[in-house]
């Protein structure tokens, strides 16, 4: 299934059998036999029975992502690791296309036929990843098995004594599920697929933080720290008993083991040169991290050129600004910016309530750029401290349909007096409302739709949208300072510049020193951000391509709307119209948007819909 929105994505993708290649459809002789069959309706109970049965299992073998959306079924079970396991998903889901394959999408409705091919697309994916065994490189600076469950136990409740022992049961697991990845990293050695080793020591540096806690100070412990008053206490006290020894003797251990395979085996193995394009079949496969997270076909060459592009026309219009506040070039005017105290928080919390204070803001503004809002509240918190040496400036984490956990803006307070505040604002509107938040609880609340499509996360749709939401914000009356303007546009242009860096790095051969010299000309980002960003991009090939991509499509769509609705065009409706149906790939997303057009009595340029 497509990677969906949760922590723990980096360690169990389903890559699994190079060998196996894309199954073939139906062809046109069969679909007419299953038309001639079966009326439409039975046709689309048979598609919806089946792709609730693809949703279960993926809840089944993702007890960790079942966990995260409030679903308490397996909430005492952890993901099998083994290359066995991911052998017979992949089987799996080989029956499962057949099985589509066989049912003809012929006459269903618009929303049953964007559900039939989205989950065609989606096992097609995985079938094609499987080719380079990305199970084979589970783990970087960004997250792995050793981070997936002190970031899985934030997103739980602990309501009763079962969650409590539901989670002892987990912690008894952990060091098996160590075993595993260990030994699926070691066949990666062996196949020389490795991650480059300097990002691999980072990795490190968060291993040993987490492995030498004592048991009460992990962040594996947190459920100790409130228990509900119905729990008596005689069980408390077992059930801190329990939970601390699992800890102590089981889980610590399986974490100073993994250090030490770490640094006397696996460190020492990383390659050398950054990009992708060093592995085995590297080419190929960044041409298939730009598929699979811009939703295109596009080459690197093209996108170098679009960032080159956009880097150029964003720094246009930061020009005009720092002219207006009396400085002759960008690079005197950056420079009083990072001068300039009043610009850096004074502490974590000043950081985290400026994210807040613009929340608070937009939030009013909502009803004028939407006619359907989000019933999902939004929290902006501090990040976990084992993480956030290496993290981004922030991120959002998705809270439950059912209310029980709000949306969060997670913010990194690390290092804080040196970041600046410029950006915090675009930063504010991309993580929080209208951007991830907005979009993405939108999703969760979807009705009538196959539950995986709440879920699914096609990056250049999400991130594309995030960033188009940084420009709403102008749109809707903010950024009046000029200083928060000119950071809207510093972010543009550093979403610009990592299509510029990322496709350097993985098919230019770039050196990681050209990545951050090209930071510093042309961005006034921190150099505690430039540093985290440019490793982000080499641990991650290809996903930083899709906030800009996504932004450009939406915007072009916007624009064509525009031009062909005139005076009848609706901003409210069209935004509503992009994410009403939750995340699409940018292809489907262009052919509902000319859809809503002509229905809107527009009329398509030649060679749309």
């Amino acid at each position: 299934m497509k990677k969906l929105i949760a922590a723990w994505t980096l360690c169990c993708t389903l890559p699994v059998l190079a060998s196996q290649k894309k199954l073939p459809l139906a062809t046109p002789a069969e679909q007419a036999k299953a038309e001639a069959a079966e009326p439409v309706a039975e046709r689309e109970k048979a598609v919806n029975d089946l792709l609730q049965e693809i949703w279960q299992n993926n809840l089944q073998q993702s007890p960790e992502f079942a966990s995260s959306l409030g679903d308490k079924r397996y909430n005492d079970k952890i993901s099998d690791y083994s290359v066995r396991a991911y052998n017979e998903e992949l089987a799996r889901e080989q029956q499962y296309l057949l099985r589509l394959a066989a049912i003809s999408p012929q006459g269903f409705s618009d929303q049953e036929r964007i559900s039939y091919d989205l989950q065609v697309r989606e096992l097609t994916e995985d079938q094609e990843a499987a080719e380079f065994k990305e199970w084979e490189m589970p783990i970087n600076q960004m997250g792995g098995i050793y981070s997936t469950y002190p970031e899985l136990v934030r997103q739980l409740s602990f309501d009763s004594a079962k969650d409590y022992d539901d989670w002892i049961a987990r912690l008894h697991a952990i060091p098996h599920a160590f075993d595993q990845v260990t030994e699926n990293m070691e066949i990666g050695m062996e196949d020389k697929r490795m991650p480059p080793k300097y990002l691999l020591e980072q990795t490190l540096a968060q291993v040993r933080e987490l492995a030498h806690q004592k048991p009460e100070d992990s962040p594996l412990a947190m459920p100790l720290q409130h228990f509900p008053a119905s729990i008596p206490q005689a069980e408390q006290q077992r059930i801190r008993t329990e939970m601390l020894a699992a800890i102590g003797k089981e889980v610590l251990p399986a974490y100073l083991r993994f250090e030490h395979f770490l640094e006397v085996s696996y460190v020492p193995a990383g390659r050398t040169d950054p990009g992708v394009w060093s592995l085995p079949d590297g080419e190929r496969y960044y041409q298939f991290c730009i598929h699979r997270e811009t939703t295109t076909n596009m080459t690197p060459a093209q996108i170098h050129q679009i960032g080159l592009d956009e880097v150029k026309r964003d720094e246009a219009e930061m020009l005009t600004i720092a002219k207006k506040m009396g400085y002759s070039d960008l690079k005197s005017f950056r420079a009083a910016v990072a001068a300039n105290p009043k610009l850096h928080p004074a502490s974590a919390e000043a950081l985290l309530d400026a994210y807040r204070g613009y929340e608070q803001g937009m939030k009013a503004k909502l009803p004028t750029l939407f006619y359907h809002l989000p019933k999902a509240s939004l929290e902006v918190v501090a990040i976990p401290a084992y993480r956030a040496k290496n993290a981004a400036a922030a991120y959002y984490e998705q809270g439950t349909a059912d209310g029980s956990r709000p949306g969060h803006i997670t913010v990194n307070t690390y290092n804080a007096p040196e970041r600046t505040l410029t950006d915090v604002e675009a930063i504010a509107y991309h993580e929080g409302i209208p951007g991830h938040h907005m979009q993405i609880s939108m999703a969760e609340e979807m009705q009538g739709v196959p539950e995986f499509r709440k879920y699914v996360s096609y990056t250049a749709f999400v991130e594309g949208w995030a960033l188009y939401a940084e420009r709403l914000g102008k749109e809707a009356g903010f950024y009046q300072d000029p200083y928060s303007d000119y950071g809207r546009l510093d972010n543009d242009e550093w979403r610009a510049i990592r299509l510029v860096v990322d496709t350097g790095v993985h098919s230019m051969h770039w050196t990681r020193q050209q990545m951050v010299d090209y930071f510093h000309e042309h961005s006034s980002l921190d150099e505690t951000n430039v540093q985290s960003e440019v490793d982000r991009y080499i641990g991650w090939p290809g996903q930083a391509l899709a906030y800009k991509v996504g932004q450009l499509k939406i915007l072009e769509l916007r624009e064509r709307a525009r031009q062909s609705l005139g005076t009848h065009f609706d901003l409210r409706a069209f935004n509503d119209e992009v994410i009403d149906s939750g995340a699409l790939p940018l292809d489907v997303l262009e052919k509902r948007v000319d859809g809503w057009i002509v229905a809107q009595g527009g009329k398509l340029p030649a060679g749309a819909l």
